[in-house]
């Protein structure tokens, strides 16, 4: 009789935030499959707390120091290594222990650890769209070297992904990433000038933290997309398209050379995307609600209005010139979009930071990775210094 295969040990970078609780959940359904080995949050401590007491890992990483003690001796009772601290995500990172990585920490904070578990050969799971936004060419040069795959998690770039199994020998002629257009599909700059926090939170298809929730209701998240599939299917930007789809149905898609086009369907429910990653190449079976198109009769489709929401051709400019722009705009869109949500700045005010950054800091055309670094951080500074924090 075959013995059963060995279950796939999970690390989970970002577990207490909207995709790490999700993957906990996909897990919790699966664990004849999956193990959870690492679990890390920044300054949730009781989340991560409950979380390490019900899967029991190996290892847990509080980022905010001041919270140690706490985590620390709330496990005490258990056989879990509790460690805190930015430098411990790294540590933690390259342990051997662990099969995938869940790379679910939002934003520029996510680039250390995902590169280490990288330059460890680690399958990761990507849900950190801004470890390529920032540094697509080295990351991807890194998992090429060291065979590392990347596994899309974000539901647009997993469509692209399951759309091209099977593809290897055809080349794409385009790809077209799928926007719902947000809570704001529709409106003008005299309404969104009076925007506030809570509004801009409520998402009409998707349920998603908050930093991510503002990036769609300014359409940055769908040019964060956009440079990111760029790296993940070394694509040129002519080759990237984005059509509005309010229903959220069809999740992207490719054309082929030949016309043809793959879509990939279902309901806005990113557990799917979460589960095809830890279980490729496998598809799980599991109890998601489906899809009923009777339910859906029109599924429609209209161009941007790059004109309102101008984050979007941002996002394509840092695209176009490449080096170290897409690293600029996203740490001012970082900066500026903390301080929307402490309600320090309009929601107008978002885009105008970002672009002002990006016309301020210098330009470089093929930084290192210090240079990545440095870029990030002359960014913050400037944008921090435009909303006077």
């Amino acid at each position: 009789m075959a013995s059963e295969a060995p279950k796939k040990k999970v690390a989970i970078f970002g577990s207490t935030g909207s995709i790490g609780t999700q993957a906990l959940d996909v897990i919790r359904e699966n664990k004849d499959i999956f193990e959870v080995e690492v679990l890390t949050a920044h300054t949730n401590d009781e989340m991560l707390i409950a979380q390490s007491i019900e899967f029991s890992p190996n290892a847990v990483v509080i980022g905010d120091v001041s919270k140690y003690e706490k985590v620390k001796s709330a496990l005490s009772g258990t056989d879990v290594k509790v460690f805190a601290g930015e430098k411990a995500l790294e540590e933690v990172a390259d342990f051997d222990s662990y099969d995938i990585m869940i790379a679910a920490i939002v934003g520029f904070a996510g680039l250390k650890p995902t590169l280490k578990a990288v330059e460890k050969g680690k399958v990761i799971a990507l849900a950190n769209k801004e470890t390529l936004v920032v540094a697509g060419d080295i990351v991807m040069q890194k998992a090429l070297e060291h065979r590392a795959p990347i596994i899309p998690v974000d539901s647009e770039h997993s469509a692209i992904f399951q759309c091209l199994v099977g593809e290897s020998r055809n080349p794409i002629e385009k790809i077209i990433l799928t926007a719902s257009g947000g809570p704001f599909l529709g409106k003008k700059p005299n309404f969104l000038v009076n925007v506030k926090r809570d509004h801009a939170l409520q998402h009409p298809n998707w349920s998603m933290g908050a930093k991510i929730s503002i990036d769609s209701a300014t359409l940055m998240n769908k040019g964060l997309e956009m440079i990111e599939a760029k790296w993940l299917f070394n694509l040129n930007p002519s080759q990237i398209e984005v059509v509005i789809h309010p229903q959220s149905v069809i999740h992207s898609m490719v054309q082929f050379e030949d016309g043809s086009i793959k879509a990939q369907m279902g309901l806005p429910d990113m557990k799917l995307p979460i589960q095809y990653a830890l279980g490729f190449p496998k598809r799980l079976q599991n109890n998601f609600p489906r899809l009923d198109f009777r339910r859906y009769p029109n599924l429609s489709f209209e161009e941007p209005d790059y004109k309102t929401f101008r984050n979007l051709g941002l996002a394509i400019d840092a695209l176009q010139a490449g080096g170290n722009k897409a690293c600029v705009l996203n740490a001012a869109n970082e900066i500026a979009v903390w301080a929307f949500l402490k309600n320090r700045i309009g929601f107008l005010d978002i885009t105008a930071v970002v672009e002002k950054t990006m016309n301020a800091v210098k330009y470089i055309a093929k930084p290192n990775l210090q240079e990545y670094f440095d870029s990030d951080g002359e960014a913050r500074n400037f944008a921090a210094s435009l909303i006077k924090l």
